[in-house]
């Protein structure tokens, strides 16, 4: 099993009008999530700030209830499909884990995918859910055609800390695995160790480990960030340490003190490590891909 353990979930079939969000201030334009809410729990996660902001719960309620957007590869069939539509790249994972549990019967993902890559429309994936190992057959076409890419989210490989940090996640020797697995079928894939959390995660010989790891197992581009505690984020995150780490709390009220970004002075000496590991550590080739579309598609955009 990749997943450690189980709670009671309410699932809500609904239907979307939409499935493209356009994005500004990311190096992509549009995200695409065909579920909402995360059953993956983590305590940092930033997606609580905007539960909070939406008045939606951001507790340890977040996550009890994921929606399910039934028709949401109908509907991004029809915007890939307008006149319009610059293939530009397509990220999915910002907002809800594509690869969570859900997937696993209701299969939205896949169908999204299908349409990207119909559509010859780059897309990218962000995940911490081994399911992408699944859909090996459409990434592997759709890195031939239009690209693309999936980032493993890998923050650590410390058993306690992945335990009390994401406790509905599946562990991080699958992940491994499953980048294993992916980089040995020609697809690009990477890794985000993120977040990095000072006292519990950010030890040199740690974080050193984590990029050795995910090199072993193919992974090509790694990249890192430091936690952050916006509003509705830092409520949780404070109390799951007061439970887990209270030896921590002190620490993270002073750090995080009238804040919820760190300065940089405070996180460059925490990402160095990793910045020195991966320059040491080569890079897996990549594969080249074609990057025109057929000309058939060509005529109608």
């Amino acid at each position: 099993m990749f997943y450690p353990e189980s709670m009671r979930v309410e699932y809500r079939v609904e239907p979307c009008k939409s499935a493209l969000t356009q994005v500004r201030g990311m190096p992509f334009r549009w995200s695409l999530n065909p579920y909402m809410g995360c059953v993956h729990r983590c305590t940092f996660c930033y997606v609580r700030h905007f539960e909070q902001r939406a008045d939606r719960p951001s507790d340890d309620r977040y996550g009890r209830s994921i929606r399910i957007k039934s028709n949401v590869a109908e509907v991004l069939r029809r915007e890939l499909a307008r006149r319009s539509w610059q293939r530009d790249e397509v990220a999915l994972g910002t907002a809800t884990d594509p690869y969570q549990p859900a997937e696993g019967k209701f299969r939205l993902t896949r169908a999204c995918l299908t349409e990207l890559d119909a559509a010859w429309t780059p897309f990218s994936i962000v995940t911490r859910g081994p399911l992408v190992v699944r859909d090996v057959d459409l990434l592997q076409q759709a890195s031939a055609r239009a690209g693309a890419q999936v980032f493993f989210s890998l923050p650590t490989l410390d058993e306690r800390v992945w335990r009390t940090t994401e406790p509905g996640t599946a562990p991080p020797t699958s992940r491994l695995e499953a980048i294993r697995r992916l980089a040995a079928a020609g697809v690009d894939v990477g890794v985000g160790m993120a977040p990095i959390l000072p006292g519990l995660s950010d030890d040199p010989a740690q974080l050193e480990a984590v990029v050795r790891a995910a090199r072993a197992a193919g992974a090509r581009g790694i990249w890192a960030s430091v936690v952050h505690l916006r509003p509705g984020v830092r409520e949780h995150f404070l109390e799951a340490l007061a439970r887990d780490w209270p030896e921590q709390v002190a620490r993270y009220e002073a750090l995080f003190a009238n804040r919820a970004y760190l300065s940089a002075a405070t996180t460059k000496p925490l990402l160095e490590p990793v910045r020195r590991a991966t320059s040491s550590t080569p890079s897996p080739t990549r594969r080249p891909r074609r990057k025109s579309a057929p000309r058939q598609l060509q005529l109608v955009i």
